[in-house]
Protein backbone atom coordinates (compact mmCIF):
# COMPACT_ATOMS: atom_id res chain seq x y z
CA UNK A 1 0.00 0.00 0.00
CA UNK A 2 1.28 3.29 -1.04
CA UNK A 3 2.18 6.09 1.66
CA UNK A 4 -0.15 8.29 0.68
CA UNK A 5 -3.17 5.50 1.15
CA UNK A 6 -2.03 4.89 4.50
CA UNK A 7 -2.26 8.08 5.49
CA UNK A 8 -5.19 8.56 4.30
CA UNK A 9 -6.50 5.38 6.17
CA UNK A 10 -4.91 6.55 9.05
CA UNK A 11 -7.35 10.00 8.48
CA UNK A 12 -10.09 8.31 8.25
CA UNK A 13 -10.23 5.94 10.73
CA UNK A 14 -9.21 8.75 13.58
CA UNK A 15 -12.66 9.62 15.57
CA UNK A 16 -14.50 12.65 14.33
CA UNK A 17 -14.31 13.89 17.85
CA UNK A 18 -10.65 14.56 16.96
CA UNK A 19 -10.34 15.97 13.89
CA UNK A 20 -13.12 18.30 14.92
CA UNK A 21 -10.97 19.21 17.78
CA UNK A 22 -8.07 19.89 15.77
CA UNK A 23 -9.67 22.05 12.94
CA UNK A 24 -10.56 24.09 16.11
CA UNK A 25 -7.22 24.19 17.49
CA UNK A 26 -6.10 25.27 14.15
CA UNK A 27 -8.40 28.37 14.15
CA UNK A 28 -7.38 29.17 17.56
CA UNK A 29 -3.88 28.75 16.76
CA UNK A 30 -4.13 30.57 13.03
CA UNK A 31 -5.84 33.40 15.03
CA UNK A 32 -2.88 34.04 17.65
CA UNK A 33 -0.80 33.83 14.70
CA UNK A 34 -2.65 36.33 12.97
CA UNK A 35 -3.46 38.51 16.34
CA UNK A 36 0.21 38.62 18.07
CA UNK A 37 2.20 38.35 14.78
CA UNK A 38 0.94 39.71 11.93
CA UNK A 39 -1.30 42.35 13.38
CA UNK A 40 1.64 43.48 15.80
CA UNK A 41 3.87 44.56 13.19
CA UNK A 42 0.72 46.00 11.27
CA UNK A 43 0.78 48.32 14.57
CA UNK A 44 2.46 51.16 15.72
CA UNK A 45 4.30 52.22 18.75
CA UNK A 46 1.75 54.30 20.29
CA UNK A 47 -0.68 51.45 20.16
CA UNK A 48 -3.72 50.78 17.79
CA UNK A 49 -5.97 53.54 16.89
CA UNK A 50 -9.72 54.11 17.78
CA UNK A 51 -10.43 53.00 14.03
CA UNK A 52 -8.09 49.76 14.16
CA UNK A 53 -9.53 48.69 17.74
CA UNK A 54 -13.11 49.68 16.66
CA UNK A 55 -12.53 47.03 13.12
CA UNK A 56 -10.05 44.25 14.75
CA UNK A 57 -12.64 43.97 18.17
CA UNK A 58 -15.40 43.60 16.11
CA UNK A 59 -13.46 40.83 13.88
CA UNK A 60 -12.78 38.73 16.99
CA UNK A 61 -15.66 38.98 18.33
CA UNK A 62 -17.75 38.34 15.22
CA UNK A 63 -15.00 35.21 15.20
CA UNK A 64 -16.45 34.21 18.61
CA UNK A 65 -19.65 34.01 17.70
CA UNK A 66 -19.83 32.30 14.27
CA UNK A 67 -17.95 29.50 16.46
CA UNK A 68 -21.36 28.98 17.57
CA UNK A 69 -22.63 27.82 14.34
CA UNK A 70 -19.48 25.02 14.71
CA UNK A 71 -20.69 23.60 17.61
CA UNK A 72 -24.20 23.48 16.42
CA UNK A 73 -22.85 21.39 13.58
CA UNK A 74 -20.26 19.11 15.81
CA UNK A 75 -21.31 18.86 19.14
CA UNK A 76 -22.49 15.65 18.08
CA UNK A 77 -19.25 14.04 16.96
CA UNK A 78 -17.36 15.67 19.41
CA UNK A 79 -18.69 13.63 21.68
CA UNK A 80 -18.63 10.56 19.02
CA UNK A 81 -23.63 10.76 19.89
CA UNK A 82 -24.91 8.44 17.16
CA UNK A 83 -28.17 7.08 18.78
CA UNK A 84 -30.93 7.67 21.05
CA UNK A 85 -28.60 5.46 23.99
CA UNK A 86 -25.73 7.55 23.37
CA UNK A 87 -27.58 11.17 23.82
CA UNK A 88 -28.99 9.88 26.74
CA UNK A 89 -25.67 8.88 28.13
CA UNK A 90 -24.81 12.57 27.34
CA UNK A 91 -27.73 13.63 29.88
CA UNK A 92 -27.31 11.10 32.50
CA UNK A 93 -23.56 12.65 32.57
CA UNK A 94 -24.20 16.57 31.90
CA UNK A 95 -27.94 16.51 33.15
CA UNK A 96 -31.28 17.35 31.15
CA UNK A 97 -30.73 20.90 29.20
CA UNK A 98 -32.62 20.23 26.78
CA UNK A 99 -36.19 18.22 25.60
CA UNK A 100 -35.39 14.49 24.36
CA UNK A 101 -38.61 13.32 22.65
CA UNK A 102 -39.43 9.72 21.11
CA UNK A 103 -38.04 10.49 18.02
CA UNK A 104 -33.79 10.15 17.72
CA UNK A 105 -33.73 13.46 15.30
CA UNK A 106 -35.88 15.88 16.88
CA UNK A 107 -33.84 14.97 20.20
CA UNK A 108 -30.71 15.59 18.59
CA UNK A 109 -31.64 18.72 16.85
CA UNK A 110 -32.72 19.78 20.20
CA UNK A 111 -29.37 18.96 22.19
CA UNK A 112 -27.69 20.99 19.03
CA UNK A 113 -29.44 23.84 19.64
CA UNK A 114 -29.10 23.75 23.35
CA UNK A 115 -25.31 23.39 22.89
CA UNK A 116 -25.50 26.01 20.91
CA UNK A 117 -27.27 28.59 23.08
CA UNK A 118 -25.00 27.46 26.11
CA UNK A 119 -21.45 28.18 23.76
CA UNK A 120 -22.95 31.61 23.28
CA UNK A 121 -23.99 32.49 26.97
CA UNK A 122 -20.81 31.10 28.31
CA UNK A 123 -18.72 33.15 25.42
CA UNK A 124 -21.30 36.02 25.96
CA UNK A 125 -20.28 36.30 29.51
CA UNK A 126 -16.46 35.31 29.69
CA UNK A 127 -16.22 38.53 27.49
CA UNK A 128 -17.79 40.14 29.83
CA UNK A 129 -15.33 39.27 32.52
CA UNK A 130 -12.67 39.69 30.37
CA UNK A 131 -13.56 43.41 29.87
CA UNK A 132 -13.00 43.67 33.89
CA UNK A 133 -10.32 42.23 33.87
CA UNK A 134 -9.16 44.81 31.07
CA UNK A 135 -9.86 47.70 33.36
CA UNK A 136 -7.30 46.24 35.83
CA UNK A 137 -4.77 45.84 33.44
CA UNK A 138 -5.28 49.22 32.40
CA UNK A 139 -5.26 51.04 35.68
CA UNK A 140 -1.98 48.68 36.12
CA UNK A 141 0.14 49.83 33.13
CA UNK A 142 -1.01 53.61 33.84
CA UNK A 143 0.46 53.13 37.47
CA UNK A 144 3.23 51.69 36.10
CA UNK A 145 3.82 54.38 33.32
CA UNK A 146 4.13 51.48 30.86
CA UNK A 147 4.62 53.03 27.19
CA UNK A 148 2.45 52.08 24.52
CA UNK A 149 5.02 49.38 22.40
CA UNK A 150 5.80 47.69 25.99
CA UNK A 151 1.82 47.64 26.68
CA UNK A 152 1.56 45.30 23.38
CA UNK A 153 4.64 42.99 24.29
CA UNK A 154 3.16 42.43 28.09
CA UNK A 155 -0.38 42.31 26.23
CA UNK A 156 0.86 39.20 24.01
CA UNK A 157 2.12 37.20 26.96
CA UNK A 158 -0.82 37.69 28.54
CA UNK A 159 -2.61 36.75 26.13
CA UNK A 160 -0.99 33.29 25.92
CA UNK A 161 -0.40 33.15 29.62
CA UNK A 162 -4.14 33.21 30.09
CA UNK A 163 -4.83 30.60 27.50
CA UNK A 164 -2.41 28.07 29.45
CA UNK A 165 -4.07 29.07 32.51
CA UNK A 166 -7.76 28.88 31.12
CA UNK A 167 -6.92 25.46 30.12
CA UNK A 168 -5.38 24.25 33.46
CA UNK A 169 -8.06 25.78 35.35
CA UNK A 170 -10.82 24.48 33.05
CA UNK A 171 -8.94 20.74 33.28
CA UNK A 172 -8.97 20.49 36.70
CA UNK A 173 -12.40 21.90 37.17
CA UNK A 174 -14.19 19.57 34.41
CA UNK A 175 -12.06 16.21 36.11
CA UNK A 176 -13.08 17.48 39.79
CA UNK A 177 -16.75 17.62 38.39
CA UNK A 178 -16.80 14.21 36.93
CA UNK A 179 -15.29 13.08 40.07
CA UNK A 180 -16.85 15.26 42.52
CA UNK A 181 -20.14 16.47 41.90
CA UNK A 182 -20.60 18.33 45.04
CA UNK A 183 -17.94 20.21 43.64
CA UNK A 184 -20.35 22.45 41.83
CA UNK A 185 -22.09 23.55 45.17
CA UNK A 186 -18.30 25.01 46.34
CA UNK A 187 -18.12 26.98 43.11
CA UNK A 188 -21.78 28.42 43.41
CA UNK A 189 -20.65 29.70 46.79
CA UNK A 190 -17.81 30.93 45.49
CA UNK A 191 -19.65 32.77 42.87
CA UNK A 192 -21.49 34.37 44.96
CA UNK A 193 -19.44 35.68 47.79
CA UNK A 194 -17.27 36.93 44.43
CA UNK A 195 -20.22 38.87 43.08
CA UNK A 196 -21.65 40.46 46.38
CA UNK A 197 -17.92 41.55 46.86
CA UNK A 198 -17.53 42.87 43.37
CA UNK A 199 -21.00 44.76 43.89
CA UNK A 200 -20.13 46.13 47.38
CA UNK A 201 -16.42 47.04 46.73
CA UNK A 202 -15.18 50.64 47.07
CA UNK A 203 -13.67 51.74 43.18
CA UNK A 204 -9.74 51.43 43.32
CA UNK A 205 -7.92 54.33 41.81
CA UNK A 206 -4.78 54.17 43.36
CA UNK A 207 -2.28 51.91 42.89
CA UNK A 208 1.08 52.05 44.52
CA UNK A 209 3.34 50.13 42.77
CA UNK A 210 6.28 49.75 45.24
CA UNK A 211 3.72 48.21 48.04
CA UNK A 212 2.26 46.00 45.50
CA UNK A 213 2.71 42.33 47.25
CA UNK A 214 4.26 41.06 43.32
CA UNK A 215 6.70 43.81 43.58
CA UNK A 216 8.01 43.03 46.96
CA UNK A 217 8.18 39.40 46.22
CA UNK A 218 10.27 39.49 43.29
CA UNK A 219 12.64 42.13 44.84
CA UNK A 220 13.30 39.30 47.82
CA UNK A 221 14.31 36.93 44.88
CA UNK A 222 16.24 39.57 42.47
CA UNK A 223 17.20 43.26 42.51
CA UNK A 224 14.39 45.34 40.18
CA UNK A 225 15.77 48.29 38.15
CA UNK A 226 13.87 50.78 36.23
CA UNK A 227 14.15 50.38 31.89
CA UNK A 228 14.62 53.67 29.59
CA UNK A 229 10.78 53.56 27.75
CA UNK A 230 12.51 52.55 24.40
CA UNK A 231 13.67 49.37 25.76
CA UNK A 232 11.78 46.33 26.33
CA UNK A 233 13.34 43.36 28.43
CA UNK A 234 12.65 41.40 31.09
CA UNK A 235 15.87 41.33 32.28
CA UNK A 236 19.45 42.76 31.96
CA UNK A 237 22.80 42.57 33.97
CA UNK A 238 24.38 45.64 35.29
CA UNK A 239 27.75 45.58 36.46
CA UNK A 240 27.77 41.49 35.92
CA UNK A 241 24.99 41.38 37.80
CA UNK A 242 21.09 39.61 36.80
CA UNK A 243 18.31 42.39 37.71
CA UNK A 244 14.76 42.16 36.75
CA UNK A 245 13.23 45.15 35.41
CA UNK A 246 9.65 46.84 36.25
CA UNK A 247 8.66 45.48 32.90
CA UNK A 248 8.70 42.19 34.27
CA UNK A 249 7.01 42.57 37.28
CA UNK A 250 4.25 44.48 35.30
CA UNK A 251 3.71 40.99 33.10
CA UNK A 252 3.78 38.96 36.67
CA UNK A 253 1.36 41.08 37.97
CA UNK A 254 -1.11 41.07 34.89
CA UNK A 255 -0.41 37.03 35.08
CA UNK A 256 -1.25 37.00 38.75
CA UNK A 257 -4.73 39.43 38.01
CA UNK A 258 -5.86 36.65 35.23
CA UNK A 259 -5.61 33.59 37.68
CA UNK A 260 -7.70 35.75 40.09
CA UNK A 261 -10.24 36.48 37.42
CA UNK A 262 -9.74 32.70 36.56
CA UNK A 263 -11.38 31.62 39.57
CA UNK A 264 -14.09 33.53 39.24
CA UNK A 265 -14.91 33.14 35.52
CA UNK A 266 -14.05 29.51 35.13
CA UNK A 267 -16.17 28.14 37.55
CA UNK A 268 -19.02 31.10 35.84
CA UNK A 269 -18.82 28.99 32.66
CA UNK A 270 -19.58 26.07 34.22
CA UNK A 271 -22.59 27.46 36.15
CA UNK A 272 -23.61 27.63 32.26
CA UNK A 273 -22.57 24.19 31.16
CA UNK A 274 -20.40 21.45 32.28
CA UNK A 275 -19.49 20.23 28.70
CA UNK A 276 -15.97 20.36 28.36
CA UNK A 277 -15.61 21.41 24.89
CA UNK A 278 -18.54 24.04 25.58
CA UNK A 279 -16.85 25.56 28.56
CA UNK A 280 -13.03 25.62 26.90
CA UNK A 281 -14.28 26.66 23.47
CA UNK A 282 -16.30 29.58 24.98
CA UNK A 283 -13.10 30.66 27.20
CA UNK A 284 -10.50 30.64 24.83
CA UNK A 285 -12.37 32.16 22.07
CA UNK A 286 -13.30 34.97 24.61
CA UNK A 287 -9.53 35.45 25.51
CA UNK A 288 -8.75 36.17 21.84
CA UNK A 289 -8.47 39.82 20.30
CA UNK A 290 -8.44 41.21 24.33
CA UNK A 291 -5.40 43.50 22.81
CA UNK A 292 -7.74 45.06 20.50
CA UNK A 293 -10.34 45.06 23.10
CA UNK A 294 -7.95 46.91 25.35
CA UNK A 295 -7.07 49.08 23.17
CA UNK A 296 -10.31 50.25 22.50
CA UNK A 297 -11.32 50.71 26.42
CA UNK A 298 -8.27 53.04 26.10
CA UNK A 299 -10.87 55.16 23.88
CA UNK A 300 -13.33 56.06 26.23
CA UNK A 301 -15.04 52.11 27.37
CA UNK A 302 -14.63 52.67 30.81
CA UNK A 303 -17.95 54.93 30.83
CA UNK A 304 -19.83 51.81 31.04
CA UNK A 305 -19.49 51.74 34.87
CA UNK A 306 -22.74 49.85 35.30
CA UNK A 307 -21.50 47.37 33.33
CA UNK A 308 -18.97 46.00 36.88
CA UNK A 309 -23.08 45.92 38.22
CA UNK A 310 -24.31 43.63 36.10
CA UNK A 311 -21.32 41.10 36.28
CA UNK A 312 -21.92 41.24 40.42
CA UNK A 313 -25.88 40.60 39.46
CA UNK A 314 -24.40 37.86 37.00
CA UNK A 315 -21.65 36.09 39.23
CA UNK A 316 -24.23 35.69 41.92
CA UNK A 317 -27.64 34.56 39.78
CA UNK A 318 -25.06 32.10 38.05
CA UNK A 319 -24.05 31.05 41.82
CA UNK A 320 -27.78 30.14 42.66
CA UNK A 321 -28.45 28.54 39.95
CA UNK A 322 -25.33 26.04 40.43
CA UNK A 323 -26.82 25.90 44.18
CA UNK A 324 -30.34 24.88 42.64
CA UNK A 325 -29.75 23.53 39.80
CA UNK A 326 -32.38 20.37 40.15
CA UNK A 327 -35.01 22.95 41.02
CA UNK A 328 -33.89 25.08 37.70
CA UNK A 329 -34.26 21.46 35.93
CA UNK A 330 -37.80 20.54 37.20
CA UNK A 331 -38.80 24.50 36.21
CA UNK A 332 -38.00 23.72 32.59
CA UNK A 333 -35.43 25.88 32.96
CA UNK A 334 -33.24 25.85 29.59
CA UNK A 335 -29.92 27.06 27.78
CA UNK A 336 -31.74 29.28 26.26
CA UNK A 337 -33.23 31.16 29.26
CA UNK A 338 -30.33 31.13 30.63
CA UNK A 339 -28.97 33.45 27.57
CA UNK A 340 -32.20 35.82 27.81
CA UNK A 341 -31.40 36.30 31.56
CA UNK A 342 -27.31 37.03 30.42
CA UNK A 343 -28.25 39.14 27.98
CA UNK A 344 -30.58 41.10 29.92
CA UNK A 345 -28.40 41.60 32.63
CA UNK A 346 -25.87 43.12 30.11
CA UNK A 347 -28.11 45.16 28.11
CA UNK A 348 -29.40 46.75 31.15
CA UNK A 349 -25.92 47.76 32.90
CA UNK A 350 -25.02 49.06 29.03
CA UNK A 351 -28.19 51.02 28.49
CA UNK A 352 -27.76 52.60 32.27
CA UNK A 353 -24.38 53.62 31.83
CA UNK A 354 -25.47 55.58 28.14
CA UNK A 355 -28.05 56.69 29.77
CA UNK A 356 -27.20 58.34 32.99
CA UNK A 357 -23.22 58.93 32.23
CA UNK A 358 -20.74 58.58 35.27
CA UNK A 359 -21.18 62.72 35.88
CA UNK A 360 -24.94 62.58 35.76
CA UNK A 361 -25.01 59.77 38.17
CA UNK A 362 -23.57 61.46 41.20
Amino acid sequence: MKESQINTLIFVEMHNSTVITLILLGVIFASLVLDLGLLSKNSNDEGLSLNQSLKRSAFWFGLGLSVMMGIYYWIPDLHEITDMNSLQQYVNTHGNTFRITGNYEESLHNFRISSAMAYLSGYLLEYALSVDNLFVMLLVFQSFKVSHKNEQRILVWGVLGAMVLRFIFIYIGSAAIQRFHWILFVFGGLLIYSGLKLLFQKEDKEFDPENHGVMKWVKKMIPVTQLPEDKSHFFIRIDGKLHATVLFVVLLIVEFTDVVFAIDSVPAVFGVSTDIYVVFFSNIFAILGLRSLYFLIGFGMDKFYALKYGLSVILVYIGIKMLFEDFFHRIGFTHFHNLLILVGILAVSIFYSLYRPLNDSK
